[in-house]
């Protein structure tokens, strides 16, 4: 199920979505490494993060769903988002350098053949940062919020959907330990949430988030070959006394 483009708006326009654009982001931020040269695509509803990338990325656009819908972005100069088919995008192999992945995964149809439309896209050594649900948080469990729509994923579902589609693991965080609740007193104490949630390793987080390269060869399937069996005419020679007998 997924969610309209107005709602998440709304949402990242309200005081629960600036906390969440805030610890959210951070994490982020720390799997981006150097982005100068670098072409940069943000798939789902990724605006919130891609201040970082548009400012140090050669390039950087906003992909956004067609069952979701889209918004101009930026909000001034040229328009750098559209709406697509995440599963078939309006880009040639080996063009982007880096991929945000965020109200995506858990919303479309087929998670597989996404993530096979993102390797394709992706260069060689090319990296992708996934923003997904925690199934054990409370995020995915109230739809009061946007990741409270579609598929949430344990650590090993992921990890097992992505070595599916020919991705490596390599960096994991997780992040929303606050409740997702508009309480101003919640609220003001979501830092000593995430810092003890963080701290103690604990469970319950809101989301994944997970950095991944792309396999630079795909596995293959070995065949068995079967062996045929053939019939082969054994040859019996004639005993010395059938030698020169005549028929």
């Amino acid at each position: 199920m997924s969610i309209d483009i107005t709602d998440l708006r709304s949402f990242y326009a309200s005081p629960l979505g600036a906390v969440t654009r805030r610890y959210v982001g951070r994490a982020i931020d720390r799997f981006w490494g150097p982005l100068t040269g670098l072409r940069v695509l943000g798939l789902g509803y990724a605006p919130p993060y891609l201040s970082t990338a548009r400012t140090e990325a050669e390039r950087t656009i906003a992909f956004m769903p067609a069952s979701q819908g889209v918004v101009n972005w930026p909000s001034t100069g040229v328009s750098a988002s559209a709406l697509v088919d995440p599963l078939t995008m309006p880009l040639p192999e080996a063009s982007i350098d880096r991929v945000l992945v965020v109200h995506a995964l858990e919303t479309v149809e087929s998670p597989s053949e996404l993530l096979h439309e993102i390797w394709r896209i992706l260069t060689p050594g090319g990296r992708i940062i996934m923003v997904a649900p925690n199934r054990r948080g409370l995020w995915a469990r109230m739809d009061t919020t946007p990741f409270g729509y579609g598929q949430p994923y344990s650590r090993s579902q992921l990890k097992s959907l992505m070595r599916q589609t020919w991705f490596s693991p390599e960096g994991w965080a997780e992040t929303l330990y606050v409740p997702p609740l508009a309480s101003r007193l919640v609220l003001g104490t979501a830092q000593a949430w995430e810092s003890i949630g963080s701290g103690f390793s604990l469970p319950f987080a809101g989301l994944h988030i997970v950095e991944a390269t792309k396999q630079l060869y795909r596995p293959g399937t070995v065949m068995a070959v079967r062996r045929s069996r053939r019939t082969v005419p054994v040859f019996v020679p004639a005993t010395a006394s059938r030698i020169g007998t005549p028929p």
